[in-house]
């Protein structure tokens, strides 16, 4: 089985491009997945701004032409020496499962070919041929637990001569978390912002990252998860008035959202009733909103709550990207997933 645990990535890396042919990233971190994606093309040995020796594809573009991902894999570069292919996207799994079996079957390539994939199911095709093929290697990438985001926050700070409290640090880790993209974008803007100090404490992290204390999010969550689009937009408008960032209520809205899959997945496996998972998975909640969350586990199906997930994911991902547009991708995406859930109760 050519397959890791998400935590042995980092130890594989230097390795990685000698042992497989081909690596398949996936997972619900979308952040986490182009980070370790981005990280094997480095380690490959190849400029990634060269044309002749690497070339990035979309799934969009194998549409109607599966055989052009066999065709780029296989091909020679110009001056000699192995290429990197980097495949993006999500969507239809039937045209890149039939290209990777070509490839899996037959001789080994001399190139490499990183997939970066969306959050795959145990019984997606594609990591079905790539935990079974030895020249392939499936590379899980889930949502970051304390102990990885400490080790981010240590990296980060390192690298500027950086020490925090443990205040600072307990308020920081409260802003991070869903996407690992956008949790190292927010400890680079705190670590710009302290440059040249020698200690952050949590005045700075609040400064920076945002008071979340200053008001609730969990108004304009419930509104999410109620579909009450009226009671949305006047939290959202308190939100704002307050100063406090509305990326803030994006991020804890992925959280209930990650946190509502694993559970209707705990629901779906052992056949349990909603009220007993709440009991378990859900003892943590505030008893004010346990029957909220408990009647959305009954109104949203695992596909649904899935594909609200990778919305609200590439939202957090899109507003660190295109900081300037952020209150409106935000608000855009809460809209939209306070609307399906609208539609649901209907």
């Amino acid at each position: 089985m050519a397959e890791i645990k998400a935590h042995e990535f980092d130890r594989l890396l230097p390795r990685a491009a000698e042992l497989y042919r081909i690596f398949l990233i996936y997972g619900p971190d979308h952040g986490l997945v182009s980070e370790r994606a981005a990280e094997l093309a480095n380690q490959a040995g190849v400029k990634l701004d060269d044309p002749f020796s690497f070339t990035r594809l979309d799934l969009s573009d194998l549409s109607g032409d599966p055989g052009r991902l066999v065709d780029e894999v296989n091909s020679l570069g110009l001056f000699g020496g192995s290429k990197v292919v980097w495949l993006r996207g999500t969507g239809s799994d039937k045209p890149l499962g039939d290209a990777l079996q070509v490839l899996v079957s037959g001789p080994q390539p001399d190139n490499i070919l990183i997939i970066e994939a969306g959050d795959l199911k145990k019984t997606s095709i594609l990591r079905k041929i790539c935990e079974s093929a030895k020249l392939a290697l499936a590379i899980p990438c889930y949502a970051d637990d304390i102990k990885a985001l400490n080790a981010l926050i240590d990296l980060e700070l390192q690298k500027e001569g950086l020490r925090i409290t443990p205040e600072g640090r307990a308020r920081l880790l409260e802003g991070l978390g869903g996407d690992r993209v956008a949790s190292r974008n927010e400890i680079r803007k705190l670590t710009l912002y302290c440059r040249g100090m020698q200690i952050i404490d949590e005045g700075h992290v609040t400064d920076i990252i945002g008071d979340a204390s200053a008001i609730s999010t969990d108004d304009a969550v419930d509104c999410v998860l109620k579909g009450d689009l009226p009671g949305l937009h006047r939290a959202i408008q308190k939100i704002i008035s307050s100063k406090t960032p509305i990326f803030l209520v994006l991020q804890s809205c992925l959280k209930q959202f990650q946190l509502l899959d694993a559970m209707h997945a705990e629901m779906d496996e052992k056949k349990t009733p909603a009220a007993q998972v709440m009991q378990t998975m859900g003892r943590h909640i505030h008893f004010k909103r346990k029957p909220l969350v408990e009647a959305a586990l009954r109104t949203w199906t695992s596909e649904a709550l899935a594909r609200e997930t990778n919305r609200l994911q590439g939202a957090v991902l899109q507003s660190r990207q295109r900081s300037v547009l952020e209150d409106t991708i935000a608000f855009q995406t809460l809209l939209a997933t306070a609307l399906q859930s609208a539609r649901g109760k209907r």
